[in-house]
């Protein structure tokens, strides 16, 4: 018997390797992994319990390749808002430094998590690399939230130590000794990193940007992974103020860099890319470097669009990230796959990026991305048993009779109204299901106005 059965769906879309779509499917799952798909006859498996998907779409569980959690502390604020990337960063960079802890990184991070779930997310990421020394163990912090939430957590300890005194955008307060860094990333890793089938916390090690690490950093930390088998991510050609930065200071261009660092490879996704040329989209996808696309911070900072397509053609996984919500201030994944869907169109043609090929992006491609192919962004048998319930019903979704999937993204918006993550429900009738949101929003509030300076 199955712990759990979701029946009678409109649709299954299952992004598995063939890409099977079941018209009113089912998937039952088991012991935290999908057990079995398929259509409604009577071979479908009685469960302890059950979801009745009528008139839903269900998918995988959608996947966050890129976040900074602890930056909706900051969400909205004045001081960035209409600033470009280097200008917001030098203006943010002293209040999150003189007011991160645990308690801050701990609600941040359950209220983002919190958030990603409501829009269908069950597995993030986040690239973390403001680590003040008096600031306490951030990386505990964030990952107690996220097993509390019931989250799949693929956290980054990242760094920055390059400084203002040194050529760098961060204040000396910000930045920690390159020594220091690499004992804490060996420490992090080795007691948080599960690399078995199905966990729930692994592991990155993400040197920020090259405007705040050094190339010796990051030349070291990818040694490092290596040693420890766990992946590398960071931020790489995300505008014309990073090509700047990396031409002036280090005399090449930041794909020529992250080549440079020994950072071309398939261990390794980055963030943005939003500027390499047509001949680096080759050298970044025959390398099998993953790509986190994050199409509303790219508009936010008027970085530009991603060559999405391009790289995807070019062999690169690319998966969807929110960003921290300073730069974008909305942590939902359907949004990201809609805006990536309309970029698509918009820069490369209209068929070229289909609501199933965004909806690719957010699952597969992210999977790709942190590395777990086969395992999670997709329902089949002995992949993780994470799943998103969509309902298609009222006036915005009146008239989607044909193609459930095109309406799903076409449409909306839309939230999840069922969000499982290994077989449990984090979201069930579009309401979280832990119970103590309230008292989280309350004390992230009163977290927030002391970073905000207001009260």
């Amino acid at each position: 018997m199955a712990d759990l059965l979701i029946k009678n769906a409109e649709l299954v879309a299952t992004l598995d390797s063939s890409g099977r779509e079941i018209s009113g499917g089912w998937v039952a799952f088991e012991n935290g992994l999908v057990s079995a798909v398929g259509a409604a006859t009577a071979d479908t498996p009685s469960a302890t319990r059950t979801i009745d998907a009528t008139g839903c779409l269900v998918t995988p569980g959608l996947i966050n390749t890129h976040h900074h959690l602890f930056q909706n502390l900051t969400r909205a604020y004045p001081p960035m808002t209409d600033a470009p990337l280097f200008g917001w960063l030098q203006a943010l960079y002293p209040t999150w430094t003189a007011n991160l802890d645990e308690e801050a990184e701990y609600h941040a991070a359950w209220v983002g998590l919190a958030e990603l779930a409501l829009s269908g997310c069950t597995t993030s990421s986040d690239h973390h690399y403001l680590h003040p020394e008096r600031a306490g163990d951030l990386l505990a912090a964030e990952i107690t939230a996220a097993r509390d939430l019931g989250m799949r957590f693929h956290p980054t300890y990242g760094s920055m130590s390059l400084s203002q005194k040194d050529g760098g955008l961060p204040p000396d307060d910000a930045v920690r000794d390159e020594d220091d860094i690499l004992a804490e990333s060996k420490r992090h890793v080795e007691r948080w990193h599960d690399p078995s089938h199905g966990s729930m916390v692994q592991i990155a090690l993400a040197p920020c940007s090259p405007f705040s690490v050094t190339p010796q950093l990051m030349r070291r930390t990818a040694a490092l992974a290596e040693q420890l088998d766990v992946r590398l991510h960071t931020h790489l050609a995300e505008n014309s103020e990073d090509d700047e930065f990396a031409i002036a200071m280090f005399g090449m261009r930041p794909v020529d860099l992250y080549e440079d660092v020994g950072w071309l490879t398939d261990r390794s996704w980055g963030a943005h890319v939003v500027r390499p040329d047509d001949a680096e989209v080759q050298r970044l996808g025959q390398a099998g470097v993953g790509v986190a696309h994050c199409p509303s911070s790219n508009m936010i900072l008027s970085s530009g669009i991603a060559p999405v397509v391009a790289l995807r053609n070019a062999g690169c996984p690319v998966g969807l990230g929110c960003d921290g919500s300073s730069s974008a201030d909305s942590a939902s994944l359907w949004q990201e796959a809609r805006l990536a869907m309309l970029q698509g169109k918009l820069t490369s043609g209209t068929g070229s990026m289909t609501a199933r090929i965004a909806l690719e992006v957010a699952t597969r491609g992210g999977a790709g991305c942190l590395g777990r192919e086969g395992e999670i962004g997709e329902l089949s048998v002995g992949a993780v048993a994470d799943a998103a319930v969509w309902k298609l019903d009222g006036p915005a979704f009146a008239g989607v009779v044909v193609d459930p999937i095109e309406g799903w993204l076409r449409c909306g918006p839309t939230a999840a109204l069922h969000t499982i993550v290994k077989g449990e429900p984090v979201v069930s009738n579009g309401e979280l299901v832990a119970p103590e949101l309230e008292e989280r929003l309350s004390t992230h509030r009163r977290i927030a106005q002391r970073f905000q300076g207001v009260g």
